[in-house]
């Protein structure tokens, strides 16, 4: 947007408690403008960066497409499945049909060195019972322990705030499992979900990813991923869904400063321009939230700077040949985490690309490439037998220093909900009181939860089929027979990550 344009935008009359600008382009924004565009609100949205998406986003490299690291959601996920639905993006990212991930221990000799988590069509526990027995990764009593502890954890209540200042690697410990457990099993899900080992991280959070994901209902983590860039739905395919929804959307539009007028209404600056408008969505990052907000806008906004972050690396390696078969797999006894095929997905025409995700990445997310290159190459071989014949075409990495919040015990004080004390200021993001991790499904979240608060306020009613994914949410919390908009019963979804949570 030219200064000449937002000098019109700012000028513009429109009626009364029908206007509202987001600030942000992430999921949280994109999904706050399209609730509020639906309920008939006049939205403009302002992003500073060229494109939408936040930290889930795409980029060229020579003939691939590729993105900034590996996300993935499960069914549980509602909202987020409520996102690709509105953006027409659900067959571009589809679902596993079972839960069904590959596990594979290079200490291991040759041969015995595979594993798998799936489930079976059975009811919560059972649905999980016949994986783990055969779980070879785990001694028969170290399996044992491990039901154990997954019904302890079953029983939690989440509501009790007393679990956000325990750590979950303690309360592990305390329930029997053993560090080899921890490693092949709870770090193994915890890790990609959360950013976090068990020892860093909140037992509240740990225990909400685990009940929702795994012991709620049958198919709640069977795992979902883009199989296009993520670009195309979370930039190309969100930006069309506003432009139908009537949104305003501008890119390279940093907003400078926000503040209310006496007649209530506020006035959102940008360089050479200033927005007025009935209401304001602020949908970034908490630092940044934190230099944005109006003095008194917010109770103790100083605790957002406490809100600790953690880095996702992410090793992207192409080889002239075929070198893995399943599209994706998780690994033990090696620095690898996750690796995952992105062939298709980027546009390579000739060979293999594979991208590994590697969370809770502090010791590594500023080692130079060469680095990086000389561990986990020799790592690949160890786990893929084709790649000791296959040649190394390209190998880069990306990193994303700040990709999450970090989920530390006492991290739930620290986060604010979509209110804020200054009518009409509201606020979104993945790291906002959402109750999820920092994942797509949290950001998506918070953009409902912004502007459910906003139309209140905006005497607007809430568009119906936005908020159909709280029954979905509300069935598989209860067992029942979750249903999304648009889609016949399926089960539900979390984002492992590679990339933005």
């Amino acid at each position: 947007m030219n200064d000449e344009q937002l000098a019109d935008a700012a000028h513009t009359p429109e009626p009364a408690g029908r206007t509202a600008v987001v600030v942000g382009g992430g999921l949280a924004g994109v999904t706050a403008a399209l609730a509020l565009a639906d309920a008939g609100v006049r939205v403009t949205l302002l992003e500073s960066r060229p494109r939408l998406g936040g930290l889930a986003f795409s980029f060229r490299r020579g003939e691939l497409t590729v993105d900034n690291g590996q996300h993935v959601y499960l069914r549980c996920c509602t909202a987020y499945r409520w996102f690709l639905d509105r953006i027409d993006g659900s067959a571009l990212a589809p679902l596993q049909n079972r839960l069904d991930v590959p596990v594979v221990d290079v200490d291991k000799p040759e041969g015995r060195r595979l594993g798998r988590l799936r489930r079976d069509p059975l009811p919560v526990p059972l649905h999980l019972g016949r994986s783990l027995a055969a779980y070879p990764h785990l001694s028969l009593a170290e399996r044992a322990k491990v039901g154990r502890a997954a019904l302890a954890l079953k029983g939690l209540d989440l509501a009790d705030p007393a679990l956000d200042a325990q750590d979950f690697g303690s309360w592990l410990t305390a329930h029997g499992q053993s560090a080899r457990a921890v490693e092949a099993l709870w770090d193994l899900v915890g890790v990609a979900t959360l950013n976090a080992v068990a020892g860093d991280c909140s037992l509240g959070l740990a225990a909400m990813v685990f009940k929702t994901g795994l012991l709620s209902d049958p198919g709640a983590a069977d795992i979902g991923w883009a199989h296009v860039p993520l670009g195309e739905l979370h930039d190309r395919l969100a930006r069309r869904a506003l432009d139908a929804a009537g949104v305003r959307t501008e890119v390279r539009a940093r907003v400078t400063s926000l503040a209310q007028g006496d007649d209530g209404t506020w006035r959102v600056r940008v360089p050479g321009a200033t927005l007025r408008t009935d209401a304001v969505v602020l949908a970034v990052p908490q630092r940044e939230a934190y230099d944005l907000l109006p003095d008194g806008a917010l109770h103790d906004a100083g605790r957002l700077l406490e809100i600790g972050t953690a880095p996702i690396l992410n090793v992207h390696v192409v080889y002239d040949r075929k070198v893995l078969d399943v599209p994706f797999f998780a690994a033990l006894g090696t620095p690898v985490q996750w690796v995952f095929d992105r062939t298709h997905a980027s546009g390579l025409r000739a060979g293999q690309y594979l991208a590994l995700s590697q969370s809770a990445a502090q010791d590594e997310i500023d080692e130079p490439v060469a680095a990086l290159r000389e561990r986990y190459l020799p790592e690949l071989r160890r786990l893929l037998p084709g790649a000791r014949r296959a040649e190394v075409k390209d190998f880069f990495v990306t990193r994303e220093r700040t990709a999450t919040f970090a989920p530390a015990p006492g991290v739930g004080r620290l986060r604010s909900g979509a209110r804020t004390e200054a009518p009409g200021l509201y606020l979104a993001g993945a790291w906002t009181a959402t109750g999820w991790p920092a994942t797509m499904e949290s950001a998506v979240r918070s953009g409902v939860s912004a502007a459910d608060a906003a139309l209140g306020a905006l005497g607007r009613p809430r568009p119906r089929r936005l908020f159909a994914f709280e029954e979905a949410a509300h069935c598989i919390a209860s067992g029942g027979d979750p249903r999304t908009p648009g889609r016949q019963p399926e089960g539900t979804g979390v984002p492992l990550r590679g990339g933005t949570r």
